[in-house]
């Protein structure tokens, strides 16, 4: 950063990008991605393009708003197209892009790793459950 405190894009571009550095843009993206929403989001869009609806159904527990707000960040981020087409009634539609699809695939991998490895984990919670009774 300057002394004026702000970054021109120039310096941005220039520079590398440190998510480790609070003030770096790839830690919001990496929130956004790696958030309960947004990672349950890419992944249910990764099979295929949904409306909202759809998309609310299967990440099951989220709420409207903050599927909205999810949505959102994600077309921000450029990792998710919103498509609104004017029929009767109006339908929206969304799909990864071609970031958003590398992006979920790699989620997509960790999400297979994570509940290959449940048992694992659930055995691990148990012991740790039992040695740490009050």
């Amino acid at each position: 950063m300057g002394e004026t405190g702000t970054e021109s894009v120039r310096d941005v571009e220039q520079s590398p990008f440190d998510v480790f550095s609070r003030q770096c843009p790839s830690r919001g993206t990496l929130e956004h991605v790696t958030g309960r929403w947004g990672s349950l989001t890419l992944g249910a869009l990764y099979e295929s393009g949904a409306r909202f609806n759809e998309l609310r159904r299967r990440v099951d527990g989220v709420s409207e708003k903050m599927l909205s707000q999810t949505l959102h960040a994600l077309e921000r981020d450029g990792l998710v197209n919103r498509e609104a087409r004017m029929t009767n009634p109006p339908r929206v539609d969304y799909e990864l892009t071609a970031l958003g699809r590398e992006v979920a695939g790699r989620l997509m991998d960790l999400i297979q790793l994570v509940e290959s490895r449940m048992p694992a984990v659930v055995e691990a919670r148990s012991r740790y459950d039992v040695a740490h009774e009050a």
